[in-house]
């Protein structure tokens, strides 16, 4: 079959290519019979016109599976039935949808039986590697191999673990590319398929007592080769050859060049194989000879040395060409064509005594047995300074003549005497390198040995026959320079048929398809245009010479070596070990295991049994793995089926402990619908049936006396009992009245549904497989109220809502708390004394012992009898809350009770000796003297004013607080400690409660409405604060809360309801969102819920002001242009959305004063923007933030202090930092701004030359590179800066200066640089170094090496002791 490219400049065959017209149908088939495949996806390309009965072969043949043993079916629908496999109908007919769109499949057991590997009917290729007499059919255009190694323009087909186990048609086994080894892939197979080199590998025989057979490079390539020529396989690992060079798995990820990896491999091989009968075998298969010459013109005196070399480097394009040579034989031609050097380049003839006209050359004398060429593709565009591939078209025959290529006549010349000047280099490989040294000496002539005339003349007239070579292996790349992919187009010698050994794709291809890979395009636009050149195209050729004399056939299985037959029988051995290894995987289900372990309660695991051991082998084994031994006895235990997403117990298996695992679990599958829980029980119980169609409730019993709800009872049912049969279960289990009794499904969160329609079913109310339900049965009037009115759905409600946090108090040292008096609103008893002031700080725990009793008495007191006096009070008095606000007004004899109270219990918290009794009663008032914010007290802390989750906006219904929610304790067994306290509502005339919804976030938040009022004020939702026990304390217990909240509260009111825990109002301390390795994000958004937050989350409490709506946080820092570190943090203040930045200076400069000694004049100093570390705009004083300056949270800015009042008035004006450099001292001077009226060049070289004294016409000036202060060795900068650009304006490329804070470097272009020593300029390089090294600045740009390709004969690379 005739073979053409296919788009992806790939192999196809013609028919398939003509097929291109008809619709494709594209079909993704995932392979779910084996944990090891489900993974894995097989894709084809088939026409529409496909048979079903077809794609079962087409998939049978890539999956590696015999045809008829696994269904196929579709794999968006549940039913998994499978596709007819001997219909005839086509896939367009069959439901399957052409044009691109993905048909998905899955690929089954058929009729519980795992899919059998296909047998390699095709049979083990004989000791040739042939085997095969039919071509492997191509499944739609074949995509390039997309390993990591290949380039991103390349994907890959993803194959089963099955594919790589059936053998290729071909009778070729491919090599698995590791991540970017298809450079090693290609080389290996070539010398695979290789006769003289294989034979001579079998021949070496491994002496395991000498060496480690993984280090030895030798032994693992000849394994390899055992195994590509005998293995069933598909693919084989390369894992332990490059172990065996000494790689870890990183090296694997680094991609380097085939002809730099054959050089490396060669030498390695040598080195092993020293003292051995191979220990030449490198040079006498691949090491050819060449003289490098230089003749004199006048007396023909030549001077001459003799070269070894391993490969020919051919170049495509000459340097500055744009021309490449059209084949392999004019790059030869011209790799032996002689240079004349004359003029200046004239040589010094010792002959002549005199600079005569010369010419220098290189000249073949010997080519080996097996000739390399390298082409030349890689090349350095000093254009783009970038690496390039040349795509250039170079054509190379299939039989290459040499013999024009030695020059007979050019031998015969006069003898001459060689010299000590050996003549110009050549590049590439044909210079004496280090391999040369370990070449062999007989016939090699060093340089200053003339060469025996006679003996050469012998070699270059050889019979033409003599000098033709054969080509066999075409290494090719396909790609740019960045990366890319190679694969191997190899011919073998026993039938002379081309193969494509693509990783570990191997296939048949046909002589047009090596002529593909010339290179160019096949446009008219010419075949050097690289633009639309094809990137793929060989890059490596090997020739092998006709001389049936030599040429040799591969060795016969019969024909091994009695050490290689012991190794295929070792290998066979273990290929079959791993046969029955995977056929036992196949055959094995693996689940995952779950047990409520007596001790380490709920535990996880996963359960692998073979599929045909019964239940009650596969219970001991669980028993085992659960480590239940010693704990339950084996009797007290058994498997049942459970759904661990939903906590159901979907069935047991009584009667069934002899029934097989495979029948039980419906097979062995690679993902299981369910899990297996081994139950246990106590000897005197007995174990409960499950049967299939039962739902499992958990019922939970309210207690609404003791306001408690008890831990789950589990009760199966059915979906088809009654509400009032399902009562009288439940009644049964709990012993609750059945008539009084009150049942609540909870369906999903906040979702609470009363079951009260007797003769509706389960089913109908929605029950599931595992269901939750609320109980309750008592003769209280609250049965009589709608249910969304009673006491029952608001514990339940709360319940649902509440969750648990840990939060971290301040430091509250006494010398720091006077400076935090809390501003409490007081009544008659305003001038109390703190208790306790002059002794020291009690702890919370014992304040909250203290006030305990004292609380519970008030809240039943106001629970009896709410004051409806006046307007100040609600009319509708929550019996929700326990106690008033301590910051609440009151009037009644109990709020006012209550308000002393917990005026008393703040006092005792915030009391420090030297303390202030008398606080002001205006709730907005703020401290005397304001604190100091965190940034204030550490210099180095940037926290963000944002929560990093953005706390879900969670408004609506989320947001709504429970208007009658009565006084109750939740479920979760907090003690009579607890503090509950809660906000009422004042709406206008406090005749209605209102609810607090959140409003659209404008970014910025206040604690405060637009009618001044407080936003926490429209909250009352449950709130219980305690100290953290000792197993809470991952803090310590003295500083830390645990707080129940009901999470719909807004941040605002869990502030407000933290005051008398902090000590101070909400207004002057902040929270902060405690995330994973510590991290601290600050919440600032006063009008969300904690609804983002969940059960044991972290929250840390730091004083300092909090913001009002329209403010900003803003870091103040100094930016000094002439200090080492030129940007100094100085404070943490607030700017406000309308402030002008006069005003913000105003605020400022006092701040500056008291915290930082800096007494600054408002007219000496200047703000603007910082970026990084870069100053940029000059923000003027009538500049307002947020219209003409953009300003967002944590903004920060630079402060500048300046020698002379502002010179910047306008917005045209352009601010510039300039430095002089002087060449003739090396040194830079110090900052000076220039003050630009316009972006002209003009002008800014007259400004340096004001201050410079520098003439106009020699000033040179260039921008500086980098962060600022654009630091710069001055060893650099005479040369290395674009001096001097060639413009006009400065808002233009190369300067692009468009705004303030640019640096600018100048210098007297009449002034010549300072001529340094050796040792000074070493000197002053160290001193450059240091500096710079401290300002974090490089020295020179230096690109990321690439990794060098080495080999270690050792095993692997040395490690630096240290480096651990």
């Amino acid at each position: 079959m005739e073979m053409v490219p296919s788009e992806e400049n790939q192999f196809v065959s013609k028919e398939i290519q003509n097929a291109a017209e008809e619709p494709r149908v594209l079909c993704i088939i995932q392979d779910i019979t084996s944990a090891k495949t489900v993974n894995e996806r097989l894709t084809l390309n088939l026409p529409a016109s496909t048979t079903l009965s077809k794609l079962y072969e087409d998939v049978a043949h890539k999956a590696g599976y015999a045809n008829g043993s696994f269904g196929l079916a579709w794999g968006n629908t549940p039913d998994m039935v499978p596709l007819d496999y001997s219909s005839e109908m086509s896939l367009s007919d069959s439901g399957f949808e052409p044009g691109g769109k993905r048909n998905f499949l899955h690929l089954t057991d058929k009729d519980g039986e795992q899919p059998q590997i296909a047998s390699d009917e095709s049979g083990a290729a004989d000791s040739s590697g042939l085997g095969d007499s039919s071509q492997e059919r191509f499944i739609g255009p074949l995509l390039r191999d997309g390993t990591p190694g290949c380039s991103g323009d390349y994907s890959s087909p993803s194959y089963s673990y099955s594919s790589i186990l059936s053998k290729s048609e071909t009778g070729y086994v491919g090599l698995v590319n590791q991540a970017m080894t298809c450079y090693l892939n290609s080389l290996l197979q070539t010398l695979f398929m290789t006769p003289e080199f294989r034979n001579a590998l079998y021949n070496w025989e491994f002496e395991e007592l000498e060496e480690d057979p993984v280090t030895s490079i030798p032994y693992q390539l000849q394994r390899l080769f055992v195994l590509l020529q005998t293995s069933k396989k598909r693919a084989i690992e390369t894992t332990d050859v490059t172990r065996s060079f000494g790689w870890d798995s990183s090296e694997a990820w680094q991609q380097h060049d085939v002809q730099e990896l054959c050089r490396v491999m060669f030498d390695a091989l040598e080195q092993k194989w020293k003292q051995t009968e191979q220990a030449d075998l490198i040079n006498q298969l691949y090491q050819g000879k060449l003289k490098d010459y230089v003749r004199c013109l006048e007396c023909g005196y030549e001077s001459w040395r003799i070269d070894t070399y391993l490969d020919i480097p051919l170049v495509i394009r000459p340097f500055g060409a744009s021309q490449a040579y059209g084949s392999v034989e004019e790059a030869l031609q011209a790799f032996i064509q002689p240079e004349t050097l004359d003029g200046p380049n004239q040589y010094f003839c010792e002959r002549c005594k005199k600079k005569c006209d010369a010419r220098k050359g290189l000249r073949f004398l010997h080519f080996p047995y097996l000739l390399t060429l390298q082409l030349k593709r890689f090349d350095f565009d000093y254009t783009t300074m970038h690496r390039i591939k040349l795509n250039d078209r170079m054509t190379f025959p299939e039989e290459l003549d040499m013999s024009p290529f030695i020059d007979v006549d050019d031998e015969k010349s006069p003898q001459t005497e060689s010299c000590t000047d050996s003549g110009a280099e050549n590049e590439g490989s044909c210079h004496s390198d280090q391999m040369s040294n370990d070449f062999s000496t007989d016939d090699c002539v060093d340089e200053g040995i003339c060469l025996d005339s006679t003996s050469t003349t012998e070699r270059v007239l050889k019979p033409k026959s003599l000098m033709t070579f054969e080509l066999f292996s075409v290494m090719v790349h396909s790609g740019s320079a960045a990366g890319g992919h190679y694969y191997a187009c190899i011919k073998s010698f026993s039938d002379g048929q081309w193969y494509s050994f693509n990783d570990q794709h191997v296939s048949k291809i046909t002589q047009d398809d090596i002529r593909k890979t010339y290179g160019g395009s096949s446009g008219s636009r010419g075949y050097y245009s690289s633009a639309f050149a094809s990137s793929t195209n060989a890059y490596m050729l090997i020739y092998r010479l006709k001389d049936p004399s030599r040429n040799a056939k591969f060795l016969a299985v019969e024909d091994f070596p009695e050490h290689i037959k012991r190794l295929v029988q070792k290998e066979k051995e273990s290929e079959e070990q791993e046969k029955r290894q995977r056929e036992i995987e196949r055959n094995t289900c693996k689940i995952k295991l779950f047990c409520m372990h007596p001790v380490k309660m709920m535990i996880e695991s996963k359960l692998e049994v073979h599929k045909d051991k019964t239940l009650r082998e596969a219970t001991e084994m669980a028993y085992k793995l659960m480590e239940l031994e010693g704990v339950v006895s084996l009797d007290c235990c058994r498997l049942v089926k459970y759904d661990e997403f939903h906590e159901y117990l979907e069935r047991s298996y009584e009667g069934e402990e002899d029934t097989p695992m495979g029948l039980l679990l419906g097979g062995v599958k690679s993902s299981y619908m369910f899990d297996l829980l081994l139950e246990t029980r106590r000897p005197d119980q007995v174990f409960q049936p499950y049967k299939p169609g039962e739902v499992m409730v958990k019922v939970h019993v309210v207690d609404l006396k003791s306001e408690t709800i008890a831990p789950p009872v589990s009760v199966r049912a059915y979906l088809n009992q009654t509400i009032t049969e399902f009562k009288q279960l439940i009644a049964q289990a709990t012993e609750l009245s059945a008539e009084t009794m009150r049942v609540v499904l909870e369906r999903c969160y906040n979702d609470l549904r009363l079951l009260y329609v007797p003769n509706k079913t389960l089913k109908a109310e929605g029950f599931f497989r595992s269901n939750k339900v609320f109980v309750e049965s008592s003769e209280l009037t609250d049965h009589q109220v709608p249910f969304t009115d009673s006491l029952l759905w608001k514990l339940l409600d709360r319940h649902g809502n509440t969750i648990r946090l840990l939060v971290l108090l301040p430091e509250q040292s006494p010398g720091t708390l006077a400076n935090r008096t809390l501003c409490q609103k007081v009544g008659s008893d305003s001038d109390a004394s703190f208790e306790g002031s002059k002794g020291n700080r009690k702890s919370i725990e014992a304040i909250l012992e203290e006030s305990t009793e004292k609380l519970k008495n008030l809240s039943l007191q106001q629970q009896q009898g709410s004051s409806t006096s006046d307007s100040q009070k609600s009319s509708d008095a929550s019996d929700f809350e326990h106690i008033e606000s301590p910051t609440q007004e009151a009037d009644s004899n109990s709020s006012l009770c209550v308000a002393a109270d917990n005026r008393e219990l703040e006092n005792r918290i915030s009391a420090t000796p030297g303390s202030s009794g008398g606080a002001s009663s205006d709730p907005e008032n703020h401290f005397a003297c304001e604190e100091r914010s965190d940034s204030e007290v550490n210099n180095d802390r940037s926290t963000s004013s944002v929560d990093s989750d953005i706390l879900s906006s969670s408004h609506s219904s989320d947001t709504l607080c429970n208007a009658d929610s009565g006084p109750i304790q939740l479920a979760n067994g907090l003690d009579s400690h607890s503090i509950t306290s809660s906000r009422r509502s004042k709406a206008h005339e406090g005749k209605k409660e209102t609810w607090d919804t959140a409003e659209e976030d404008s970014g910025t938040d206040s604690e405060y409405d637009d009618n001044g009022k407080s936003k926490a004020e429209a909250q009352y939702l449950y709130f219980t604060a305690e100290p953290c026990s000792q197993d809470d304390a991952s803090w310590d217990s003295q500083k830390c809360l645990v707080v129940h909240v009901d999470k719909r509260i807004t941040l605002a009111a869990f502030k407000e309801n933290l005051e008398p825990y902090v000590g101070v109002t909400s207004t002057q301390f902040k929270v902060f969102r405690v995330y994973a390795n510590n991290q601290e994000f600050e919440s600032v958004r006063l009008n969300e819920t904690l609804s983002s937050f969940s059960d044991d989350n972290k929250i840390t409490i730091r004083l300092g002001r909090a913001l009002k709506k329209g403010e900003y946080r803003v870091k103040v820092y100094q930016l000094l242009v002439n200090e080492p570190e030129p940007c100094k943090f100085l404070v943490d203040t607030v700017f406000a959305k309308g402030m002008t930045v006069r005003q913000s200076k105003e605020e400022l400069l006092p701040q500056l004063k008291e915290q930082c000694k800096l007494d600054l004049s408002i007219d000496r100093v200047r703000l603007r923007k910082k970026t990084w570390k870069n100053p940029g705009t000059v923000f003027l004083d009538y500049h307002v933030y947020e219209e003409d300056i953009s300003i967002s949270s944590n903004w920060e800015v630079f402060l500048e202090v300046l020698d002379e009042p502002e010179k910047m008035k306008s917005m045209s004006q352009l601010a510039v930092l300039t430095r002089r450099w002087s060449p003739s001292t090396m040194k830079l001077g110090p900052f000076q701004e220039v003050i630009l009226e316009s972006s002209s060049v003009e002008e800014l070289k007259e400004k340096l030359s004001e201050i410079s004294d520098i003439p106009l016409e020699n000033l040179e000036f260039a921008k500086g590179r980098g962060t600022f202060p654009c630091d710069i060795s001055v060893l650099e900068i005479h040369q290395d800066l674009d001096w001097n650009p060639k413009v006009s304006t400065l808002n233009v490329w190369p300067l692009y200066i468009c705004d303030d804070g640019a640096v600018v470097f100048y210098r007297d272009g009449t002034e010549e640089p300072l001529e340094l020593s050796e040792d000074e300029r070493n000197e002053l390089m160290k001193k450059e170094s240091s500096r710079l090294l401290k300002t974090g600045h490089r020295v020179s740009y230096s690109p990321r090496k690439e990794k060098a390709l080495k080999i270690y004969l050792d095993g692997g690379p040395a490690k630096d002791p240290g480096q651990d």
